[in-house]
């Protein structure tokens, strides 16, 4: 299939994606900047369904993504609700997305990742006159969720003080308890939902231990929420689940939902979702009536991840077409031999590496994560800096130097007490190239990283979706990560460099079928993460409490980079099989799934 084929079906499938956004057209998607404070602003897309008017006020949400989120990964939520005639305003959370930084290091705490300015500008502006101001609420997952109970206690304080209903009608808390104390409960004047996993990894911070720590019948942090608005004599000793208690005119009502989930993974389930509609439902007899489990934001979600996955196959015949070109021509080569068949101490040598390679990586990952908060202490602290301002990345990046420094010494070595005896030498490796090819080499990535990006941007223009799957999402960026991603590129680069070469040359044999060595490629280049996930939860599935728990979110960041770990490999081979040479794979990949990093993490930049 040739490049112009891939560019139609990734324009169709945006097409498709934004028709399932839009509800088939019966809602306006448009993206806002709401400046704050303190130089800070909030982006956010607004869903405004075609029904809502002067004359047809509809309640409005804000929408708060969670830590490591930007608002695309919680637009299944504004699907739904828009769907049901409420206005929907989805957030980028400061510091992440296209937000900016914020001036406080508990941003979801006292700003509610900026969703208390945005609500206070909504409720005082006569602009949203199809917005009926008594019914405004919030909800989120994670983080977000804090932020969305943090508000209820910041604008119930407000009512209390001013003797007036709070702002915020309704709350809808997410994964997250925490903070569902008696200091915070005491002052929401606001009606709340609570919806925890059941199987949540981060429930051993709450107070009972073990699998009781994410039972919401039972859990201390869910008998508060509906205790609250109870008499001492009707206090419960036990949460009915699906329950409502209270009185919506009055804003206390209260309702526990305990999916069974994990974490990560409970915003894209059916069921969480049709209970965070049905929650709504109530407390703003939605506009629109549909059963809660009438839902098709999970098409959405198919067709950017088919997106993704077909722009990044397009990868090849982008690069075979500039490969054509009468400038790039020169950087295609003649593909190196490949190595003989192993013999049995060569099979030997192999595996024992490839184990090694995978132990070494599996458990220099969390103590990489420690280090990291000691050399970048500012982002660490979640203070706003130029010096490496990601402070989940800060990690990965030391993890993958120390392992891309690792794989080179694990290459010589081979080379040097095994390899050069069968008389390999560095023909075989594709690393010879001069100082010409190699610029053009440079040029070359950097192009097919920028129409890679192109492409992007002109879908997101036209249908404003981008490539994504639950919270793995490739999304457009703001001009400051280039500068970004220029800083954490040059460390980044000796692990994607080190895979090519080792991948390209000492992983290609004859005899040996390309899709076994691929596999073998991925699988050298992903087990150790890999290791690292099948620990923490057969640990959890064994005990109920996870193997890590100081550095449980950075386990979870994992199940976006495994799959960019395993299919790394594949692409370094296909670039290799193109030019001859180990050079251009590392840069393009290095260059896009660097910036996919970056832009789906917090980065804590300087308000300008």
């Amino acid at each position: 299939m040739n490049l112009r084929n891939y560019f139609f079906i990734l324009i169709f499938l945006g097409f498709l994606s934004n028709l399932i956004q839009t509800n088939f057209y019966r809602t306006e998607v448009i993206t806002q900047k709401l400046n704050s404070s303190n130089g800070q602003y909030v982006v956010y897309d607004l869903y405004k369904p075609k029904t809502a008017n002067s004359k047809n006020k509809a309640p409005f949400i804000v929408v708060v993504p969670g830590f490591q989120r930007s608002k695309e990964a919680l637009s299944n939520i504004a699907i739904e609700l828009s769907r049901r005639g409420h206005v929907i305003a989805l957030i980028d959370p400061y510091a992440q997305g296209m937000s900016s930084s914020s001036l406080s290091r508990r941003a979801a705490t006292t700003e509610g990742y900026g969703m208390f300015a945005l609500i206070d500008s909504v409720y005082d502006n006569p602009e949203y006159d199809f917005i009926d101001k008594s019914l405004m609420g919030s909800t989120g997952h994670s983080m977000g969720g804090n932020a969305a109970i943090r508000g209820a206690n910041y604008f119930g304080k407000q009512a209390i003080k001013n003797n007036i209903k709070s702002k915020l009608h309704s709350v809808y808390v997410s994964g997250y308890v925490l903070t569902l104390t008696d200091k915070v409960l005491k002052d929401v004047r606001s009606n709340i939902g609570v919806s925890y996993a059941l199987f949540d990894e981060g429930a051993f911070r709450n107070e009972l231990s073990g699998w009781d720590a994410g039972d919401m019948r039972i859990a201390p942090e869910s008998k508060r929420v509906i205790n609250s608005i109870m008499s001492d004599k009707d206090r419960l000793s036990e949460v009915e689940l699906g329950k409502y208690y209270g009185d919506i005119d009055k804003n206390n009502l209260r309702v526990v939902f305990n999916e069974a989930l994990l974490h990560p993974f409970q915003p894209y389930n059916i069921t969480a979702t049709a209970n965070q509609i049905s929650f709504f439902d109530k407390v703003f007899n939605s506009p629109i009536k549909l059963e809660p489990y009438n839902q098709i934001w999970y098409w959405k979600e198919l067709f950017t991840l088919i997106s993704m996955v077909i722009s990044l196959i397009m990868l090849i015949p982008l690069t075979k077409f500039f490969l054509s070109l009468n400038f790039f021509k020169s950087l295609k080569k003649s593909i190196p031999k490949p190595l003989p068949p192993l013999k049995f101490d060569g099979k030997i040598i192999f595996w024992s590496i490839f184990l090694i390679s995978a132990f070494v990586a599996c458990i220099t990952f969390i103590p990489m994560v420690d280090i990291a908060k000691e050399l970048f202490p500012d982002a660490a602290n979640r203070n706003l800096t130029w010096f490496f301002p990601q402070r989940m990345n800060n990690s990965v990046m030391l993890w993958a130097t120390f392992n891309g420094a690792f794989g080179f010494i694990l290459f010589y070595l081979s080379y040097y007490f095994h390899g050069q005896k069968k008389g390999i030498n560095s023909k075989y490796w594709g690393v010879n190239i001069s100082v010409r090819s190699l610029f053009k080499t440079v040029i070359l990535g950097v192009i097919i990283f920028i129409s890679y990006y192109s492409i992007l941007n002109l879908i997101y223009f036209i249908f404003h979706v981008d490539y994504r799957f639950w919270f793995m999402g490739v999304r457009v960026f703001q001009p400051e990560m280039l500068l970004v991603l220029l800083m954490y590129f040059p460390l980044f680069f000796i692990f994607f460099f080190s895979n090519s070469l080792r991948v390209n040359g000492s992983m290609r044999f004859q005899d040996q079928s390309e899709w076994q060595s691929r596999l073998i490629a991925g699988f050298a280049n992903s087990l150790g993460l890999i290791m690292i996930i099948v620990i923490q939860y057969v640990t959890y599935a064994s005990t109920g409490t996870v193997f890590w728990t100081d550095n449980w979110l950075s386990v979870n960041l994992l199940f976006g980079i495994v799959p960019m770990m395993f299919i790394l490999p594949y692409f370094n081979r296909i670039f290799f099989q193109m030019t001859g040479r180990v050079f251009l794979g590392p840069i393009v990949t290095c260059l896009i799934f660097i910036m996919i990093l970056s832009t789906n993490t917090v980065v804590y930049l300087p308000i300008k």
